[in-house]
């Protein structure tokens, strides 16, 4: 039992030091794009350290299940990456320990993580994200950092337009001033030329006191007349002038109450409950409404009074045996009907805007429960993906077998998208009411889990899933592309072949290839039904192939570069293309049946054959030149 545990404390260390680095860099990402997202809140606002740290601190607990799952990932590619590419998971596997027992003593604190991450989004994050929005909310309404730039007109002071030619930095002077005053409305603006000036803040932060110097003021005195060539001013010459401006440069915390119903800053327990208040309440606002509305839609039509008071007279004395609205309608007049037409349509368009009023407060009413649900949801989700991307990264890390920075980055940041986007949009359709609650939060797990599954077994049974040579071998058969050969002399040769005898093979070998071309005819078109329904296999190109390769592997071992070099015109056959497209039985009558892709091999299968057709000719003529150097090979060892 001790080597187990001691392979277990080996595989958690391994493990457990990348996890505590790739956190911080993870929660060091998220949370700079938290804060890209609020620049324009945070820069030039003039606001305390204090306040700033408290910013940073609620982002960062309300980040920390975004951050975990991104950092196990990362984590365990790389601790599994390095276990591979050192071997290590070899060795341990050579030893008869399987990978599951391997991922056991990670897998149980990954689990413990996982409940880590549950506990955080319902205890914790619920109040730092109440404190974030008071916060954000808080900064928002807090007046910019008085900076006026040089030679610009500067707007940031509500109602004042100010411009300033020169700043000196070091004493705060102000040269050549100009102020729009719009306090009084655009027809009685204010201007304001001064030589220079300073600015400074009151005592109690709430204003700023502008002290001009050797300036002049115009007013303008409009008359409100509708047309007036000329427009009467009044102009004031100074020395000194006091300029107060209301500016509140104070930071002042907004009342957390006023963002206690959203559902991120709600617990399991309060979203539970709040969500079950909410379907009751918004189920006794419907009733009403469609009790209302069956109670005020049907209704009859704004007849006058006087009229259907005589229509029931009519009844009553026989005259008729119902009331018939549209009679009555005719027997008035002109302006009784248009008054009545208008009625009516106001009405109804009265009606039409209640029903929308209504129904947009029902679709309200949806969303927020919706917004509870989907929030309960993303509680669990977001715990179970610390325990779903582990058992992607650790597998895939003992796949790929790279440890470091490099390649498990690159694959981690692209599985993190990938689920960040199927979340986000299928979070989204859900808060939409297109697909149900449990469905759109869900649906990036279900699409996951799976994943998970494949590749740890597929990293249990050493699978080569992520061979890029299995796959370029793959695509190369199913676009029939061909290798070549690469022969080159041997530094070291033990024997010479026996060139009397690979002349004769040689000719055996081109005696084959054109008897074969001789009784079968391949720039014939395959049987559709031979070719798909009664498969067999050419046993005489088998034999030329085997002719072939043993003829080439002989006549390797010569000294001959020329010999040599033409061994390289030989083709490589492919055996059993020309015949049929699968070499199953099934998959050929399957593929007979499917007419479109039998149509399509057919064709495949024609072009395998010309290709063959050119391959036998082909090692003919190189059986040729073969047997001519082989010969005059043979005769130089006799006279040696």
């Amino acid at each position: 039992m001790k080597p187990i545990k001691k392979l277990d404390i080996f595989v958690f260390k391994n493990f457990i030091t990348l996890f505590i680095g790739t956190f911080f860099i993870c929660q060091f990402i998220v949370m700079m794009q938290f804060i890209w997202k609020y620049v324009d809140d945070l820069v030039g606002k003039g606001l305390p350290m204090s306040v700033l740290s408290k910013f940073f601190l609620y982002a960062g607990e309300t980040l920390i299940s975004l951050a975990l799952p991104l950092a196990i990932l990362l984590a365990s590619l790389i601790s599994f990456g390095n276990l591979g590419e050192r071997f290590e998971l070899l060795s341990i596997k050579a030893a008869g320990i399987s990978l599951y027992r391997t991922l056991a003593p990670i897998a149980i604190f990954i689990l413990l993580l996982s409940g880590v991450s549950f506990y955080i989004q319902d205890k914790i994050a619920p109040q730092a994200q109440m404190n974030l929005y008071q916060l954000l909310f808080s900064m928002r309404q807090k007046s910019p950092e008085l900076d006026i730039p040089e030679g610009v007109f500067y707007d940031g002071i509500e109602d004042l337009n100010l411009y300033v030619r020169k700043k000196d930095k070091e004493t705060g002077a102000l040269y050549n001033v100009m102020i729009y005053n719009l306090r009084d409305g655009a027809d009685k603006v204010h201007i304001l030329l001064a030589d220079s000036g300073r600015l400074e803040t009151s005592a109690d932060k709430g204003h700023l006191l502008l002290h001009l110097f050797s300036g002049e003021q115009f007013e303008n005195l409009n008359t409100q007349a509708l047309q007036t060539k000329n427009v009467p001013y009044r102009r004031e010459t100074f020395v000194y002038k006091q300029f107060i401006i209301e500016f509140d440069n104070s930071f002042n915390l907004a009342d957390a109450d006023n963002f206690s119903s959203a559902a991120s800053t709600k617990n399991m327990d309060e979203l539970r409950a709040d969500a079950d208040s909410l379907e009751q309440c918004y189920d006794s606002i419907g009733r009403n409404y469609y009790q209302d509305m069956a109670e005020r839609v049907l209704k009859l039509p704004m007849v006058p009074e006087e009229e259907l008071k005589r229509a029931e007279k009519e009844v009553a004395s026989g005259k008729l045996a119902a009331i018939d609205l549209d009679s009555v309608f005719n027997k008035m007049t002109k302006e009784q009907q248009g008054a009545i037409i208008r009625n009516a349509s106001q009405e109804v368009t009265r009606h039409q805007m209640d029903v929308n009023f209504k129904s947009l407060s029902m679709k309200q009413g949806d969303e927020q429960i919706r917004r509870h649900w989907i929030q309960i949801h993303t509680m669990i989700t977001m715990a179970l993906a610390c325990l779903v991307f582990f058992f992607i990264g650790a597998p895939l890390g003992a796949i790929i077998r790279k440890g470091g920075l490099g390649l498990p980055v690159v694959i981690s940041v692209i599985i993190f998208i990938i689920y960040y986007i199927i979340n986000k949009g299928s979070s989204n359709l859900a808060r939409e009411g297109t697909l149900p609650v449990w469905l759109g939060t869900w649906f990036s797990t279900i699409v996951l889990v799976p994943i998970g599954i494949f590749f740890t077994v597929k990293a249990n049974n050493d699978s080569v899933v992520f061979n890029a040579d299995a796959y370029r071998e793959f695509f190369r058969r199913i676009l029939g592309i061909r290798s070549h050969r690469y022969i080159v002399k041997k530094e070291v040769i033990i024997d010479d072949p026996d060139y009397e005898e690979m002349t004769h093979r040689l000719q055996t070998l081109s005696d084959d290839c054109e008897d074969y071309l001789q009784h079968n005819n391949l720039k014939r078109f395959p049987n559709y039904i031979r070719l798909f329904f009664k498969i067999a296999q050419d046993e005489k190109i088998e034999h030329i192939s085997n002719e072939m390769e043993y003829a080439v592997e002989v006549l390797s071992n010569s000294k001959d570069r020329q010999l040599i070099r033409d061994l390289n015109r030989f083709p490589v056959l492919d055996l059993h293309s020309h015949t049929c497209p699968f070499k199953d039985k099934r998959l050929n009558m399957a593929a007979g049946i499917i007419f479109p892709i039998g149509v399509f091999l057919i064709f495949r299968v024609a072009r395998f054959r010309i290709r063959l057709l050119r391959d036998l000719r082909n090692i003919v003529r190189t059986c040729s030149l073969q047997k001519e150097r082989c010969k005059l090979l043979a005769a130089g060892a006799k006279t040696t």
